[in-house]
């Protein structure tokens, strides 16, 4: 059965949550990993009742990207309101909550703290359970929140700092099958965005040119690896700015929206043609997008074509692809590599 035991903070009184408790579990959590103060409540790991978000992108476009220190004092000024909108947003409070979950990793230290902190203070002021979360698991989560989706369930994993295809047994227990041995696709996206002189976000101003431009205008290599569903990013990375080199050295304009194209129909493509062949290896015809890389166009248009041929694809929404609150309380809930003691501590790195 997926039920576990939480203790209150205080009163150290028993709390059964998951989805075989056979009761309602309203979760309360915080996401502060990066670049976003959230909170949302969400009942029983599906229907969100909340979801509040800050975002920095404003902040961080004159760095070309995220400041760590900048970041948790951003954190720091919004992490009180934000918290008081959910809960005004809900209608609740926080007597109606089951448990407090808040992000612990992985993430910038700093900004991982603030929330972190938050969560467990909520949880001794109102004496409920605390629940760690993992942020690679809550992206996966993300996609039970307002669906019908139970595992089994071959996922692929795509964010700023990870790329991986994971098969998920149940909701608790999942391998990794695949990972990247480099750059993350998120990293890869930003780099070459700066390459070609997008601005920040690179990933999502790159998908946008790219729709514009012809994907195969020039022909970028694909990394051969000994595990067939590991990935390597650095080589089309090198391989982007030896080309934009080329361009510039021979002094022809350069063909921005071709590049973006050409590159993003390799990283697709590669994505495609791993995690399907993944899936088939496994035997399961569901496949997951997760992470905030799911939000890109060319990524969903490949996967979501595979529907015409008996699969079942399933992205969040897109507001659930960027970190959010509501898939860290969903994690909670599904019991999805959480933490539950008040002496957890953050962490950058897996």
């Amino acid at each position: 059965m997926f039920i576990k035991e939480f203790k209150t903070t205080i009163s150290q009184e028993p709390i059964i949550i998951g989805p075989d408790s056979n009761r309602d579990n309203i979760i309360f959590a915080i996401e502060s990993s990066c670049d976003e103060t959230a909170a949302a409540i969400v009942k029983n790991g599906r229907e969100v009742l909340s979801n509040t978000v800050a975002s920095q992108i404003k902040t961080h476009i004159e760095f070309g990207g995220v400041v760590p220190e900048v970041a948790a004092r951003e954190h720091l000024e919004a992490i009180n309101v934000v918290i008081a909108q959910t809960f005004e947003q809900a209608g609740l409070k926080g007597e109606d909550i089951t448990a407090f979950a808040a992000t612990v990793g992985p993430g910038l230290v700093g900004s991982l703290l603030v929330g972190m902190n938050a969560g467990k203070a909520l949880a001794l002021s109102y004496d409920k359970p605390f629940i760690g979360v993992n942020h690679l698991n809550a992206h996966v989560c993300a996609n039970y929140l307002n669906s019908d989706l139970e595992p089994p369930f071959a996922a692929l994993l795509i964010s700023g700092g990870h790329t991986q295809i994971i098969r998920v047994k149940n909701y608790t227990e999942q391998d990794i099958i695949g990972e990247t041995i480099d750059d993350a696709i998120g990293e890869a996206y930003d780099k070459v965005a700066r390459l070609i002189g997008l601005p920040y976000p690179g990933g999502v101003n790159l998908d946008k040119l790219a729709q514009t431009g012809n994907p195969f205008a020039f022909k970028l290599p694909e990394a051969k690896l000994t595990n067939e569903y590991d990935f390597s990013f650095s080589g089309l990375k090198t391989a982007s700015l030896q080309l934009i080199q080329k361009l510039k050295k021979d002094n022809l304009e350069l063909p921005k929206a071709d590049i973006a194209a050409s590159f993003q129909e390799n990283v697709t493509s590669t994505l495609f043609k791993k995690t399907k062949k993944a899936a088939d290896s496994i035997g399961a015809k569901t496949i997951v997008l997760a992470g905030g890389v799911a939000a890109n166009s060319e990524i969903r248009k490949k996967f979501f074509e595979l529907r015409n041929f008996g699969y079942k694809i399933y992205a969040p929404e897109m507001k659930y692809c960027t970190d959010n609150a509501a898939m860290i309380a969903s994690s909670a809930y599904f019991l999805s590599n959480t933490m539950d003691s008040l002496d957890v501590e953050v962490f950058s790195r897996m």
